[in-house]
């Protein structure tokens, strides 16, 4: 299959990326005065457009498959610069955590981010946890590249699948501002879900991104912490994009056409069990965030499959 539009010669990446980029620009001037760095944020539009151009413009003069990898996996990666950037939307608006938290306090009778690890405290059921939070990770490159690099002919449709997911998710949380249970509790005690009131915090999170820092029992325990002091911000909670993008890396897994997929399945679906867990396990999420976060990425996985029909056309 032809992976590029016959007018545009574009990847189904570049045109979702381009869209998210126009979709944000508009954000950004929205929200101008409330940004720590707007013009910053403009450049690097600036500059992910510029490359798409070049890029674009490369290919034309000689294209090879190899090309299409430079341009598609650059754009895949940008998703560690799109994600910080959720929390300087959304925390232009008042937070919602008080309404997640007494969600979970209405439904559960308690609050499971607080006591899940205390139940399973041991440093074994933290290191599994953990593991599994951070395969995040390795799982979704993993299942991209054995597309990229091995069903190159249902790359195109998988990518945008992946990258169209991501970006609705991103969407969704510039509007609906959640910090996620290790901030909110941090903000207002852990005492709050003895006495079933939580308070709203407002604008607290514009100024204040402390979280409770769990304690390191391993060396994965370890990894997760750093990757949070590098890359963590009080965004993104509800629903749960750990939960639901890893569900639909499993659902890419287990569309491949051969064995070998259903090999990667099977392979991964220990680590996504621990990873669905572990959202709740280290106070990332209220247990409705990934609850909403599963069935958010089965709905997401059929629309921007049938977006990408659209698009193709």
């Amino acid at each position: 299959m032809n992976l590029l539009t016959k007018k545009f010669n574009l990847l189904s990446v570049e045109i979702i990326t381009l869209v998210y980029i126009l979709f944000t620009t508009v954000l950004t001037f929205i929200h101008w005065n409330g940004l720590a760095n707007p013009v910053g944020m403009m450049l690097t539009r600036v500059g992910v457009v510029a490359f798409i151009a070049v890029a674009n413009w490369i290919y034309r003069l000689r294209p090879c498959q190899p090309l299409i990898w430079l341009r598609a996996l650059p754009l895949l990666g940008l998703l560690a610069i799109w994600y910080p950037e959720t929390y300087d939307y959304c925390s232009q608006y008042p937070y919602l955590d008080h309404i997640f938290a007494n969600m979970d306090h209405q439904l559960f009778g308690c609050q499971p981010a607080l006591e899940f690890g205390e139940l399973l405290s041991s440093a074994f059921w933290s290191e599994a946890f953990n593991l599994g939070y951070y395969a995040y990770y390795y799982m979704m490159v993993g299942t991209m590249a054995y597309y990229l690099f091995l069903r190159y002919d249902k790359f195109d449709k998988a990518s945008f699948i992946f990258l169209g997911s991501f970006f609705i998710f991103y969407i969704i949380y510039e509007f609906l501002p959640c910090a996620g249970p290790q901030y909110y509790f941090k903000a207002v005690g852990t005492g709050a879900a003895d006495t079933g009131v939580f308070p709203a915090v407002g604008y607290y999170f514009q100024a204040h991104t402390d979280m409770i820092v769990p304690e390191i029992k391993g060396i994965f325990s370890q990894l997760v912490i750093g990757a949070q002091e590098v890359g963590e911000r009080p965004t993104a909670a509800f629903p749960s994009s750990h939960v639901g993008m890893s569900t639909i890396t499993m659902m890419l897994a287990w569309r491949i056409p051969n064995m070998k997929g259903r090999w990667l399945f099977w392979a991964m679906m220990p680590l996504y069990l621990l990873l669905c867990c572990a959202t709740v396990y280290i106070k990332a999420h209220y247990l409705v965030d990934s609850i909403a976060g599963f069935f958010t990425a089965i709905a997401l996985f059929y629309f921007t499959s049938w977006l990408y029909g659209n698009v193709r056309r």
